[in-house]
Formats: structure tokens, sequence, C-alpha cells
């Protein structure tokens, strides 16, 4: 007999499926292994960024709410709707650490844009140590506030601090600094100057690094001399750094608490009260959480107000900066 050959119609694979149904199943593989992935990474990153939310989210929304009540931490909370934000407006003590927040920022960010492109331009020369040399710039960055505070206090402590020293030895009259209110917040934006000039120095250095080199070489190409070419071309290539470098030095001064808690506590005569001294002196020294947190609120606006208004800057001069 002849052996009957079945055919095999064109719609069947190999494997016995049609071809839709194999699509589907290589779809719900597809999907299984992309749920497993990102269940794997939330099972790392979930309980850290659960803490994160729950210790920064959580307690900005309560202090909102804390900001329109009257409460000492003891008795029942009283609500007082905006009453908080109105008193800030009449409340002299605030408005003087204002304008002590506002000179401390005043002295500290352009001195820290100034002396970070100085240094990182010299850092970025071919020199000997040169590694030395960033390490020693960059350490103090590393150091908390509280640290830098304690070694102010030693240094420009007006009976047997080093300064001092110094000047005795050069026959100039003793100083007060931290002791003397018109000297004294000076010195903490020196203390904040040495602390934070490392940030400063380590972006522009990282923004010179990516200067294309053609442009240098075409400035010296045309004739231009060094201060030429950092006028014409360094410059504005550092632009966007600038303006972010400035927005973050900026938000730094405004936040300004450690080094005045670690030296001064605020004196002398209050001349170096600072915004944050002053809503945490009227949060937990006056236990007026209430309006402690109304301060905390206006400053954070405040600061928002300042960054957008570089971002759009810096967005209107094309810099690019985010």
């Amino acid at each position: 007999m002849t052996p009957v050959t079945t055919l095999r119609p064109a719609e069947v694979t190999a494997g016995g499926r049609p071809p839709a149904t194999s699509e589907r199943v290589r779809r719900a593989h597809r999907r299984r292994r992309t749920l497993l992935a990102t269940a794997t990474g939330w099972g790392f990153i979930g309980p850290a960024t659960f803490v994160v939310l729950g210790l920064s989210i959580f307690p900005a929304v309560w202090a909102f709410f804390l900001s329109r009540e009257k409460w000492n931490g003891f008795s029942e909370p009283k609500d007082v709707g905006w009453a908080n934000y109105r008193a800030m407006a009449d409340d002299p003590d605030l408005g003087a650490a204002v304008g002590h927040t506002l000179f401390f920022t005043a002295l500290f960010v352009p001195s820290s844009i100034l002396l970070g492109i100085l240094l990182a331009v010299a850092l970025n020369q071919k020199v000997r140590f040169v590694g030395f040399y960033r390490t020693c710039i960059f350490v103090p960055f590393v150091a908390s506030a509280a640290a830098t505070g304690i070694l102010g206090n030693f240094v420009f402590n007006p009976q047997f601090g080093l300064v001092n020293n110094v000047l005795r030895v050069l026959h100039v009259p003793r100083q007060g600094f931290l002791d003397d209110p018109h000297q004294a917040m000076v010195v903490i934006a020196l203390m904040a100057l040495w602390q934070q000039l490392g940030f400063t120095v380590v972006v522009y250095l990282a923004a010179l690094q990516d200067i294309p080199r053609d442009l240098v070489e075409a400035a010296l190409t045309d004739g231009a001399n060094s201060r030429q070419i950092f006028r014409h071309v360094t410059l504005p290539q550092l632009a966007p750094v600038t303006v972010f470098t400035t927005i973050w030095q900026t938000i730094t001064a405004l936040q300004l608490f450690d080094l005045v808690f670690t030296t001064t506590k605020g004196g002398p005569l209050n001349s170096t009260q600072t915004i944050v001294y002053y809503l945490w002196d009227q949060a937990f020294h006056s236990l007026s959480f209430g309006y402690g947190s109304a301060v905390a609120y206006g400053l954070f606006a405040a600061t928002m107000l300042i960054t957008l208004g570089m971002v759009v800057y810096s967005r209107i001069t094309k810099f690019e900066a985010f």
C-alpha cells in the first residue's frame, strides 16, 4: 500500500501551537520578568524610600498644619488660622534675623563663587602635587559644620585664639571677633567660606575640564592671550555652572544654623541670629511651635521664589543650567 502523507497546516508552527498563541505566551513571559524585576528593585529601595518620605514629607505636612495653631507642646493645640503668618510681619526680632541672614548671604555667596573659580583655574594647571592640593581644598567640605564651628571657636577666641596670637606678634591690637557684634557675622562668613569652598572648587574644576580644547586652541590661533581666553572663552562656558552654584550656595546661606549654634548661639546681642536659628529658638526655647513652623514655611517660600527666579533667568538667558 502507498503510505498516506499528512500535510502540516501552514498556520501551525513546529511546536504545534499557532503563532498567535506563541506570541501571547512570549508577551506573558516578558510581563512576568518585568514584574519580577520591578518587584526586586522596589524590594531593595522600598524601605529606604519609605524612611526618607516618612522623615521629610510627613514632618513638612505636619508643620504646615502646626503653623496654623498655637501650641506649646503640652496643652491642647488652638486653631488660630493665619495669625502666626500675620504676626511675622510685625516681629522686629524676625526682621533683624532676616537682615543678619541677608548680610551673611551677601558676604558668603559672591566670595564662594569668585574664589571657587580662581582656585579651580589654578588647580586645573599641570603642577606637581596637584592631587594633594585638591584634597586639601575639599577636606573641609567633608567635615561637619559642628566640627568647623568648634575649631573656629579656638582659632578666633578673643583671649587665646590663634589669630589674635598672630596679630599680637604683628603688633596689631587684639580683636573681639566672635565677641564683637560688628565682627561676629563676618567671622562666621569666613568659617562658612572655608568649609563650603571645596564644593564650588570641585564643581568648577569639573566644568573646566569639560570645556572643548578646540575653543581654546582657536582663540590661541587668533592671537588671544591667557586673560582674553579666560574672559571670552572660559567664563561664558562656566555660565551654566555659575547659575547652579549660585542657587546652591544661596540656599546654603539662607539655612545657616550649625555654625551659629556651635559658636555664638545667636549673640553677641543677637547680632548673629539668623532665620533658622530664630525659628529654632522660638520652637524649642520659647515653645512656640506654631509660630516657629510659620517662620519655617516663610523661609521655604522665600527659598522657592529665589530658586524659581534663578531657573527662569537661566532659561531666558539660555544658560541651560537645569
